[in-house]
């Protein structure tokens, strides 16, 4: 099992209890050394005629080093004759919830959000760019995020809870590229790419600023990787990421 996290090395400490596990974490030195990657989140639909340029915006900054790219899909615009292969409505809260964190009068598709500090209404390359570039400059004493070798649990290291309280969460996607074909709505006849495609969004907990251990989904298949999120519940920043990477066959 590979991972792309941060390695320090963490000491197992002591005592599990209710399924948590604390553990000692890094100096802080080490865990400033390391580098945060940026997440850029897209909201898009198949039926939406202008979500296909978005997508390809999307899937350019994918092999960036240092950026987590996820594709959300939604169904605001199934009344056009598609629905949505890949939309699920806790897609479509988690959209919202963006909405009032960032005080939006209105959701957009497509959308991307970058860090969960940053939206554009759409994903034009240049904009995109210099969200993605503001969002590495912008992480502060983030807590170290790390996968256990045995791939089904990932620790959350000590830090700054902003206020209002932090939770972890699991965002399990099916990395690479996605074609579907439409057949109805504004884009009938369209292939239209996806890349790293969202299957589900789990929440595993609160993180107060101590160091815990977190159980990962059990129920995802052997091809999906898993995205690791220390997010603020009041104003929806993303504190930390990582990703643990299923091994993939040649």
């Amino acid at each position: 099992m590979t991972a792309w996290s941060i390695r320090t090395g963490w000491i197992a400490a002591a005592v599990a209890g209710a399924g948590l596990l604390t553990v000692a974490a890094a100096p802080a030195r080490e865990r400033d050394a390391a580098v945060q990657p940026v997440v850029v989140e897209l909201f898009t639909a198949q039926g939406c005629a202008g979500c296909p340029e978005a997508n390809r915006a999307l899937e350019a900054v994918a092999s960036e080093p240092g950026v987590i790219a996820l594709t959300y899909g939604v169904d605001y615009w199934d009344y056009l004759g598609w629905s949505d292969t890949f939309a699920r409505p806790e897609f479509a809260a988690r959209q919202q919830a963006y909405r009032q964190a960032m005080r939006l009068r209105n959701v957009s598709t497509p959308q991307v959000v970058v860090d969960g500090r940053r939206h554009l209404s759409g994903a034009r390359p240049p904009e995109l760019q210099a969200a993605i570039e503001a969002g590495a400059a912008d992480r502060q004493w983030p807590p170290e995020i790390e996968f256990r070798e045995t791939g089904d649990r990932v620790g959350v290291g000590s830090g700054r809870p902003p206020r209002g309280g932090a939770e972890v969460m699991a965002v399990v996607y099916q990395p690479g590229l996605q074609t579907v074909e439409v057949k109805q709505g504004d884009n009938r006849g369209q292939a239209v790419r996806h890349v790293n495609v969202v299957r589900q969004v789990r929440r595993l907990g609160d993180w107060t600023g101590r160091p815990v251990l977190f159980a990962l989904p059990a129920d995802s298949a052997s091809e999906d990787n898993v995205v690791v999120l220390v997010q603020s519940k009041l104003d929806r920043r993303i504190l930390s990421a990582a990703r643990r990477a299923e091994p993939r066959a040649d």
